[in-house]
């Protein structure tokens, strides 16, 4: 008997990140972090993330009252990203540090906080 090959998971589609204030949340991630902004709906706001939608919501109900995932961004220049939201008064955990040398390139990362103290991260791989 043949095995039936399972669908596997390829790519995200969109990640959901639980806010207290949709507006206040839309200004952050359009105006400080850059985000396209895409379309709103009463409790929900969306960006585009070159092909994968950042959904912004309040929460449904209890059940889904908690704190995500880590999601991180990609930036060609994590230093020059990291100044600029600085300047924009993002609240950092940490500066930009190298994570790996992957021998061709290294990986650098640094985390922030969002308005709702979620964790986000820049990261960079930069050419040696």
């Amino acid at each position: 008997m043949k095995k039936t090959e399972k669908h596997k998971l390829s790519e995200i589609g969109q990640v959901n990140l639980n806010v207290k204030d949709v507006q206040k949340a839309v200004t952050f991630y359009q105006e400080v972090l850059g985000l396209p902004f895409l379309f709103a709906m009463e409790n929900m706001a969306f960006f585009n993330c070159n092909g994968v939608r950042l959904m912004l919501s309040v929460p449904e109900n209890e059940s889904f009252d908690h704190r995500g995932s880590v999601i991180y961004f990609k930036t060609d220049d994590i230093h020059k990203t990291y100044e600029q939201f600085i300047e924009d008064d993002v609240s950092f955990i940490d500066e930009p540090h190298m994570i790996a040398d992957m021998g061709d390139h290294e990986l650098w990362m640094c985390f922030f906080k969002d308005l709702d103290d979620n964790t986000l991260a820049i990261m960079s791989e930069i050419s040696k």
